[in-house]
């Protein structure tokens, strides 16, 4: 009966649903915007204008969640990845036209985006005081294991098994059902009243500006990114199933460092050499292609995909920053999910503009706009609380 109960810990099952979502992603990151390139022919102004539909449901989140908010925490995380299952299913076999993709595509957005925001609130509630930082490092090394397995999985299945999309999708959605699942076996624990109304306080205005920025920075590297290894270079899905599969395992290592450097140094120190290392790979990413010739501009260009997705782990750094500055612990779920509401405010806008930078100018000039986000984020960084570091 012991063991039972040690292996119904709700940190125990909420490690391996957090798993399985890294699985589930491992499979749909690499895939996606080669699903739109091979099977819907998009361009780079149409995938940038996409982008409003896909991250709307982001925008959303603080009211998704303040709606939900009369349910725990774990029960709104189980819904959140049913939804993303079901959509993924959708997506693999009913989406015959772009109408029908960009219905599950919001569907799915808006249990991934409401799935972003419970994890960290989960986790946090489940840290002891000194410890959030290497916690949140573990469980999101816990999720890159889960990432690089998935990866593993596409790109072995692409290359020797004849795998579709309609294959990938299924097993992600699969993945993520599963999840839910083990997410409801973990026993209730309400959310607080205060916890269920929308909170947005001047105290924690550095955090809002640091997600702002983040979501700028963040889409025009997630949609542009891979685009360009797509359509200058003719990269396909095992290409990119093998770079996950690479900053998977990079990131394994990286992640609890990472979580243990922000519990010693701080978040102020570490989101600031975030940024300046985003400012290099960011200028980096735009001249490539242009100034070095293909066999230098593609490893070039592909070490920096690496590098910029393990930089997406500092997440961790605001959600701890938040922790320590927040006035009451009820504070922290509904502050997380403002956040991602206002990080979408800006990242479903940002990509279209991004599109007509690449269409009318040229696709250098949409990573030397990310470098001057990149930038204004170092510049807030330094205005952060620094006797918290």
């Amino acid at each position: 009966m012991s063991i039972i109960k040690k292996i119904a810990l709700p940190l125990l099952l909420f490690a391996a649903a957090q798993t399985l979502m890294g699985v589930y992603r491992g499979f749909y990151d690499p895939s996606f915007n080669n699903y739109l390139s091979q099977v819907h022919n998009l361009d780079a102004l149409a995938r940038g204008g996409l982008e409003f539909t896909r991250e709307f449901p982001g925008f959303l989140t603080v009211l998704i969640f303040a709606s939900l908010a009369f349910l725990p925490d774990t029960r709104i995380a189980m819904l959140a990845v049913i939804l993303v299952g079901v959509s993924l299913l959708g997506q693999g076999h009913l989406a015959p036209n772009m109408k029908w993709v960009v219905v599950w595509m919001v569907t799915w957005s808006a249990g991934d985006h409401l799935f972003l925001v419970l994890k960290s609130s989960v986790a946090l509630r489940m840290a002891s005081e000194n410890s959030a930082g290497a916690l949140l490092g573990n469980l999101g090394a816990l999720e890159s294991l889960g990432n690089l397995f998935g990866m593993i999985c596409v790109y072995l299945g692409v290359s020797f098994l004849s795998f579709n999309f309609a294959n990938i999708f299924t097993i992600a959605g699969i993945c993520a059902i599963v999840a839910g699942v083990l997410l409801f076996i973990i026993k209730p624990e309400p959310i607080t009243a205060s916890a269920r109304s929308l909170v947005f306080k001047k105290k924690y205005i550095w955090y809002y500006l640091l997600n702002i920025l983040f979501g700028a920075r963040k889409q025009i590297f997630l949609t542009f990114a891979p685009w360009i290894l797509i359509k200058l270079y003719s990269s396909g899905v095992s290409t990119f199933a093998l770079l996950g599969i690479a900053g998977a395992v990079i990131s394994m290592l990286f992640r609890p460092l990472l979580g243990k450097a922000i519990d010693k140094w701080g978040e102020k120190k570490i989101i600031f050499c975030e940024s300046a290392s985003l400012i290099a790979i960011c200028a980096v990413y735009g001249a490539a292609p242009q100034w070095a010739p293909v066999r230098l501009a593609v490893p070039v260009i592909m070490v920096c995909y690496i590098l910029d997705q393990m930089l997406f782990a500092v997440n961790i750094a605001r959600s701890t920053y938040l922790k320590k500055i927040a006035v009451s612990s009820e504070d922290v779920a509904s502050t997380i999910s403002m956040g991602v509401t206002l990080d979408h405010a800006v990242s479903m806008t940002i990509p279209f503009f991004g599109g007509l930078l690449w269409v009318y100018y040229g696709y250098q000039w949409v990573f030397w706009a990310a470098a001057v986000i990149a930038l204004l984020n170092l510049i807030v960084s330094l205005f952060m609380d620094s006797k918290l570091n």
